[in-house]
């Protein structure tokens, strides 16, 4: 089997477990046995576990930022190294539409710099945001409206 990603454990996870029924009681252990089950080894479990007990952590500081603050953003060097530039200009889409807050790109960089590896692509990337807006409350919309850019068949965004 080929060496699984961090994000491949969340992907598993979120599509397997969180997203049809986020209100669900699922006890940790009983995750890891399944993950465990499907195949990824314990040190991404592991890591993956770490990815949304931080991104937990981050949540109430989250809430505190207007939707109408547009600060401006100054990429480090590291975010800009990780992020391609798809992915970096659909971020700064997602904020000038409004679909993220600045407090929720920041959220988004953090958990970013928080994967395990060297690239983030426009599809990680897409994923990473869902996963922050859904941990949020109140983000309904912004999460149908990922979930509709995610899931969407390309074919039918060309006009």
């Amino acid at each position: 089997m080929k060496e699984e990603s961090v994000l491949d454990v969340l992907l598993y996870l979120f599509e397997n477990y969180f997203y049809e029924d986020p209100d669900a009681e699922v006890d940790r252990d009983s995750l890891q046995r399944s993950l465990s089950d499907a195949g990824f080894s314990s040190r991404e479990i592991n890591k993956a576990f770490r990815w949304l007990d931080e991104l937990a952590a981050l949540r109430p500081q989250s809430e505190l930022a207007a939707a109408d603050d547009m600060p401006i953003r100054v990429l480090a060097p590291q975010e800009l190294e990780r992020l391609e530039c798809d992915a970096l200009g659909f971020l700064m889409f997602l904020q000038q539409q409004r679909i993220v807050t600045p407090t929720q790109r920041e959220l988004v960089l953090d958990r970013v710099m928080a994967l395990d590896t060297d690239l983030v692509d426009l599809d990680d990337l897409k994923w990473v945001v869902l996963m922050v807006l859904f941990n949020q409350p109140g983000q309904e919309e912004a999460v149908a409206w990922m979930e509709n850019l995610i899931f969407q068949d390309p074919a039918e965004m060309r006009h």
